[in-house]
């Protein structure tokens, strides 16, 4: 890369610099050109006026290898961007290594020296890594805990329905046997603790208070059953038989000589 000299005097303007910078790009047979910031760069063998070219890159990343096309003029930010679609990985995941070394993202290909069928190697971050390796711990214990969550809702939907069950009978003046109620109070309370050991974070939280409050409101419910059943009397039925009384038997015995 050619260095550039700059002016001593009091008007070495950008544009000094510039014109040297010509200057020298004309003194090496013009194979240099100037990139907008000053940059003094190899000049590209394509005419000016025409699209730039695109090239086809190999792509190495862990045990996958893929190509893909790019602007030859594209700086290895722009490389990432395409490479997301691939991989998944959001530019700011990924770091790049072409010839060994890792390339910033505002470097520019062709001045790395990367040229068509050029391998370029791809490696996720370490923090990204990490990141995703947290995330995926996340994932996995909201999902165990909306599996726990649907296995208790199950239960109380079963529950439910013998409260269900008991009212209606309540509510018909037929009492029920005080047991029943005590037990079904012992089950809806052991599907509470279970609620309770369950750590929940994120959607799984409000699943488990919805099921804690149908819970709740099953046992109050039981409460004031078992206050109306201890009121009604059980019902005796009493079952009045059909007496018959015995037939008369007369007996008339016959005589042979």
């Amino acid at each position: 890369m050619m260095r550039m000299r700059r002016s001593g005097s009091d008007d070495g303007s950008s544009r000094g610099s510039a014109e040297e910078a010509a200057a020298g790009a004309r003194e090496v047979g013009g194979e240099w050109e100037m990139r907008p910031g000053g940059m003094l760069v190899q000049r590209r063998g394509w005419d000016p006026g025409a699209p730039p070219p695109e090239m086809r890159l190999r792509i190495s990343y862990g045990a996958a290898r893929f190509e893909v096309s790019v602007c030859s003029l594209a700086t290895f930010r722009e490389l990432k961007k395409i490479l997301t679609a691939e991989t998944g990985l959001q530019p700011e995941e990924q770091r790049l290594f072409y010839k060994g070394k890792e390339r910033g993202d505002g470097e520019f290909l062709d001045v790395c020296g990367v040229k068509n069928r050029s391998k370029v190697v791809l490696m996720e971050d370490p923090t990204s890594l990490e990141r995703r390796y947290v995330e995926m711990r996340k994932n996995a214990r909201i999902q165990s805990a909306q599996r726990a969550i649907s296995a208790v809702s199950m239960e109380v939907d079963k529950l439910a329905d013998q409260v269900t069950t008991i009212e209606k009978s309540i509510t018909e003046r037929n009492k029920v046997a005080e047991v029943q109620i005590t037990t079904l109070i012992e089950l809806l309370m052991r599907q509470a603790v279970k609620l309770d050991s369950i750590h929940t974070e994120g959607d799984a939280s409000s699943q488990k208070n919805l099921q804690a409050k149908r819970v709740q409101k099953c046992v109050e419910t039981l409460d004031l059953l078992k206050i109306r059943n201890g009121r009604l009397k059980p019902v005796v039925v009493t079952t009045k038989w059909e007496t018959f009384d015995p037939p008369t038997t007369t007996t008339q015995w016959e005589y042979f000589d």
